[in-house]
């Protein structure tokens, strides 16, 4: 199972949207570095008000751009970075993947996903009616998520837009992803 980088994003301040770059360097057990949400303690500052002490397993936000295209073609034009991530792939589900997958990204990088992310209603004050489609209820009335998911920076590396990220799935039955 692999895929591509189609963009690497970062911003050091607390933006939603964050501006494209040539490149971004992942730190082990810290996340982009750069980015407002560096850091082994959690940085997002709802979870900080909550518990600054928290392991911070949201260093780094992914995105697959076929989101992107979708909400395009729902009247929403939606641009990589612009909802926060910091990487958005091409080629991959990344929705489909389970927890503790590995994330191999370009020759050194490795990311593991801890989770979803949960959208929030700065994605609403982003484009209205954008919330709905990334957030809502399957016929059982499960929430689902689709804005993406989080992983923490097990090695470190270099990371561009043409990268490949090759999948590695943990040994054991698959756990499935939940909001971090």
């Amino acid at each position: 199972m692999n895929g591509t980088i189609a963009a690497v994003s970062r911003s050091a301040g607390h933006d939603f949207s964050k501006p494209n770059r040539q490149s971004v360097r992942l730190l082990a057990g810290l996340g982009v570095e750069g980015d407002a949400h560096l850091g082994v303690t959690v940085q997002h500052r709802s979870r900080v008000a909550q518990d600054p002490t928290q392991p911070n397993l949201r260093q780094v936000h992914l995105i697959h751009a076929e989101l992107h295209d979708e909400l395009r073609l729902a009247g929403h034009p939606v641009a990589a970075g612009e909802l926060g991530e910091n990487i958005t792939t091409r080629g991959l589900d990344l929705l489909d993947l389970p927890r503790g997958a590995r994330l191999h990204l370009g020759e050194e990088a490795v990311v593991e996903v801890t989770g979803l992310r949960n959208p929030c209603l700065q994605i609403e004050a982003f484009q209205e009616g954008l919330l709905k489609r990334v957030a809502g209820r399957d016929e059982a009335g499960n929430v689902v998520r689709r804005a993406g998911i989080m992983g923490v920076v097990l090695a470190g590396g270099e990371v561009r837009p043409g990268d490949t990220v090759r999948v590695e799935l943990p040994d054991g039955p698959p756990l499935p992803l939940e909001r971090v």
